[in-house]
This record gives C-alpha cells, structure tokens and sequence, in this order.
C-alpha cells in the first residue's frame, strides 16, 4: 500500500485525479486529496515570496502544503510548490507528479539532490490550445470580433461585405507557423484541412514526412514572416525565444498581416506590437497571454479596436482534465509497479 496526497484546484479536480489512479493502480493504496482555489484565486511567483525563489508559478502556502503532504510517498499536483525548504520536511517523499507541461512549481535542483522523482504531462492540452487558435484565427481572419462588436453597440456592419472590407479565408491566406512542438504540429494539420499555405519555423525540428508531402514548408524566421498573411506563435519560452517577437521581427512582417499569440506572454514585446497595431503595419492581433497576468486595466492593447484579448484560457478544456489526470495516474501505476517513467523531468 502506498500513501499517496493530491493536490488538485478548481480546474484539476482532485476527484478526477483520485478516479483516474484508482482506476490505474487498484483502491488498496491510502489516498487524501486537497482542492487549492486557482483560478478563482491567481497562482503566485517565486520571486514574490521569500524561501520560494526559483518557482515560477504555484499556488499554496508553504506550511500548509508541507503538513498535508506529511509521511505521502508520493504528490499528484498540478499547482502546490515544493521548494528546497519544504523538501527538507518531506523525507518520504519519492514521486511527483505535475500535471503540467514542465515542473515550473517545483525546485528541480533540490528535488534532484533529495532523489525525488518528477514526473510532468507534456502535451496534455495540445488538442485544446491548437483548437483554440484555429478559434483565433478564425475571428480575426473572417471578421467575427469585428461583426460581434459593433452588434453589441446597435452597429450593422453591413459593409463589412464589401470587398474591400471583407476578410479573407484561409484556403488562399499563407499562415507562418512558429515552434513545432505538440501544439504546433496539430495546429499546422488544422490549417491543411482548411487548404492553407503554411510555412514552419522551428531550427531543432524536422516537418514529418505528412507535412512535407502536404506541401508545408520549412524555413527561416525572416522568411516566413515577409511571406505570411498572418504569424502565430507556439515555441517555449527560453532565452533564445524570449521577446522574439520584437520591434525588429514586427517590422519584418508582411505589411497588413494578422499576429496571433496562444502561447506565452514573454515571447512578445508588447510596447512593439501596440507600435505596429496603431501605424497600421499590421490590421489585427489575436493575444491569449501575457507578460503580466492579469492584465493591468489601463493596459494601451486593451483600448485597441483591431484587437482580440482571452484570459489565458486556451489549454482549458474538460478533455485536457481527464488526459492530465490518466497521465498522471499512468506514472504513478508505473512507479508502484517498478517501472521507469514515461515523461521524467
């Protein structure tokens, strides 16, 4: 028998959690669960709380994560921290389980050094974020924000049917595709199904052989931005990809061209966005993250009208719930059972 703590919130119910380990791993196992209020309450930073650097987003404190946790074996969370300090206080720990696409609440290096395993679920809302952007593109591209709004205000936009005026579908529109990972990779297959032009940018991966047969192209960053019709983003950040998307690579886009971001806030320099926006360089921008989250009220992007703003709600979904937690529930199976992980960290 083995003790195992969850630790789930308002989207990753402990419930479905303890369902889907139960269902996996038998019930002879002791098993208690904790729901944590996110998103109703936002996470914290690791910056923001001392003893806690070096955790980007998480949510609980630490006291009381650490006494719940007590003589577990093994943690299934997607949001509790587990910094260097809360680990010293957890010597029966051997298993975590983040159901996230990279361990961001908790410290690796003490986690490594206190022979912790640390598993996460990449891939987990994939279908749910690619979706999601085909959304996005969808409302920018065929005027769906544009109609929407001016309704709301007692506006018929019956101009909008001009041809001058009216949008473009994406079977005659080149789409630039950067990053080519999970999510990219199913949004590049959404958009053949629309009979898209569409050009990838990602120097570490190769196109599959489908993409290439298909007529996707593989090219460089300027390539693809002076070409596309519209540009959407999907690498991780890192330092290389860190405001990436800046005044430069902004100017470097077709003029008139449409920029969508599901993906991370810190990829984008916004002040150069909100530049290019109002000269009218680009005609929309769909944004889904941000560098600050929430976004400040008086925030210049907010007042735009060729703007399109989600709180950060691509990758939530009911599907990316219960996949997250089977995912979860398979790595616990396989440490019970004695058998290396699927998706260590």
């Amino acid at each position: 028998m083995k003790k195992i703590a969850i630790i789930g919130d308002r989207f990753m119910l402990p419930d479905v959690f303890r369902d889907k380990i139960v269902e996996a791993s038998g019930d002879g196992h002791e098993i208690r669960t904790l729901e944590l209020p996110w998103p109703d309450v936002p996470m914290e930073h690791g910056y923001a709380v001392e003893g806690m650097d070096g955790l980007k987003e998480y949510l609980g404190k630490a006291d009381d994560i650490v006494e719940f946790i007590g003589d577990a074996e093994i943690l299934v969370t997607q949001l509790a921290p587990l910094s260097r300090g809360m680990l010293t206080s957890l010597p029966g720990l051997k298993l975590v389980a983040v159901s996230r696409g990279g361990p961001v609440n908790i410290d690796m290096s003490a986690a490594r050094d206190a022979g912790i395993s640390v598993v996460n679920t990449p891939g987990r809302n994939a279908s749910a974020v690619a979706e999601f952007t085909l959304g996005a593109i969808l409302a920018e591209t065929r005027l769906i924000r544009t109609g929407h709004e001016a309704l709301r205000k007692g506006e018929w936009r019956g101009d909008l049917y001009r041809a001058d005026r009216t949008g473009r579908e994406l079977s005659e529109m080149t789409v630039g595709v950067i990053g080519y990972g999970n999510i990219g990779t199913k949004v590049v297959r959404l958009l053949r199904a629309f009979g898209t032009k569409v050009l990838v940018h990602d120097p570490y991966v190769q196109l599959s052989a489908d993409d290439l047969n298909a007529g996707v192209e593989h090219v460089a960053l300027d390539d693809l931005l002076s070409r596309s019709d519209l540009v959407t983003l999907h690498p991780r950040v890192t330092e290389e990809t860190r405001n990436m998307m800046n005044a430069e690579t902004f100017a470097n886009m077709k003029p008139g061209a449409i920029f969508v971001n599901t993906a991370r806030g810190p990829l984008c320099d916004y002040h150069a966005l909100y530049e290019n926006l109002v000269s009218g360089h680009l005609s929309a921008a769909m944004l889904e993250t941000f560098s600050v989250e929430p976004v400040p009220e008086d925030w210049p992007l907010l007042q735009l009208p060729n703007v399109t703003l989600t709180p950060h709600i691509a990758g939530a979904s009911v599907r990316t719930v219960t996949y997250a937690a089977e995912m979860a529930a398979e790595e616990v199976r396989r440490y019970i059972a004695g058998l290396p992980p699927v998706n260590p960290c």
